[in-house]
């Protein structure tokens, strides 16, 4: 399948209509559509884009949307693919709004969206799966994975200072302290 505006509108309007749950359940969608399917970009640029997407602000998905469009086609690669990937939410929102009072005398759709969670609550941790296998490859990335977790649940350091604080020291131990065979994992 060409690499057009078209295509890769269609590709992000197709992930925006199954996305439900945010930007975590995007990395599975986008593995099989653009990695596996159609071999558009490969998994590592996924995977970063996914990365760089948490670290700048606004939704993972349209993050992720952006990038991935600018990739293929620049700025209107881009476009398409926010467009793209926003259109069903919004057109999903104004339906809602306008239904809303009837939705929710109906005990089935509690139900429903009950068991929409426990989907969304799978895709989430095929993620998290995902980037554990690819992040914390080391000893030296398990030492910064537990420091982050610990900083973040006990200490309530905001995410973003982790993630600078993460970032420099992931700078500084790459420049002056270069991996050793025996710091991989399970080695």
């Amino acid at each position: 399948m060409d690499k057009n505006i078209y295509n890769i509108f269609k590709l992000f309007l197709k992930v925006g209509m199954l996305l439900l749950g945010g930007g975590y359940v995007i990395l599975p969608l986008l593995q099989s559509e653009l990695v596996e399917k159609r071999a558009w970009i490969d998994e590592n640029e996924l995977y970063d884009f996914y990365a760089l997407s948490q670290s700048v602000p606004g939704i993972i998905a349209a993050n992720v949307s952006i990038f991935t469009g600018y990739k293929l086609r620049k700025i209107p690669g881009a476009i398409s693919a926010i467009v793209g990937i926003t259109l069903p939410a919004f057109v999903s929102i104004v339906i809602l709004a306008q239904i809303m009072g009837y939705i929710i005398k109906f005990r089935f759709i509690e139900s429903m969206f009950w068991g929409i969670g426990i989907g969304v609550l799978t895709l989430i941790f095929l993620a998290v799966k995902e980037m554990w296998a690819r992040s914390v490859v080391n000893r030296r990335t398990s030492v910064l994975f537990f420091a982050a977790f610990i900083l973040s649940a006990f200490f309530k350091i905001s995410p973003a200072i982790i993630i600078i604080i993460s970032i420099i020291i992931g700078i500084l131990m790459a420049r002056f302290l270069p991996e050793k065979k025996e710091d991989k994992v399970g080695q």
